[in-house]
């Protein structure tokens, strides 16, 4: 079950703010992830709109469009990644609350900020890798078999995915500090 971070609902600034209403960079931190999200949504939207097209194609004129499962592959899990940061970001990550439904808000504001230094180290080391992963298929040129799509070229999106989950890590690691301090003995 996902939860909101102490003191506010996923999305939400302080104070019952939308979420638009945050300040400075944490505020301009925010936008970009929830436009990157959206980003991602539009391009789940269009994967859908491929994949009729594809299916009426193939059921009226027995003519698919040629490597449709190639595209989908890409596109979902490019779009997947864009929907990471905006998870982490809106508190919107699957939790165990059942371990913290009776504790004070300051323990659940803790594992909030244990949570949050965990997603920022997992965008990092996940960074790093698929960094060196594109590095491989970029030298060694790996095209998808029916379509002739570069691999590698899947791979900014992600890597962007993953700088903007890293930051949305360090903006809620900052946001659960301060919800530990203002809980301070409670």
């Amino acid at each position: 079950m996902a939860h909101a971070q102490p003191g506010h609902s996923p999305g939400e600034a302080p104070g019952g703010a939308p979420p638009g209403a945050w300040a400075g960079p944490i505020g301009l931190a925010r936008d970009l992830i929830r436009w990157w999200a959206l980003a991602g949504g539009l391009l789940l939207l269009g994967i859908v709109l491929l994949t009729a097209v594809s299916a009426a194609g193939n059921l009226l004129f027995n003519q698919p469009i040629p490597g449709d499962f190639e595209i989908v592959e890409v596109g979902v899990a490019i779009a997947a990644f864009c929907f990471l940061p905006y998870c982490q970001i809106t508190g919107a990550n699957v939790t165990a609350d059942i371990f913290t439904a009776h504790a004070r808000p300051r323990t659940i504001a803790g594992f909030s900020l244990l949570a949050s230094l965990v997603m920022l180290a997992v965008a990092v080391v996940l960074l790093w890798r698929m960094s060196a992963g594109m590095g491989d298929y970029r030298e060694y040129e790996e095209l998808t078999p029916i379509t002739g799509f570069p691999i590698w070229m899947a791979f900014p999106p992600i890597l962007l995915s993953l700088v903007l989950l890293a930051l949305a890590g360090v903006v809620t690691a900052l946001e659960n500090l301060r919800d530990m301090r203002r809980t301070s003995g409670r």
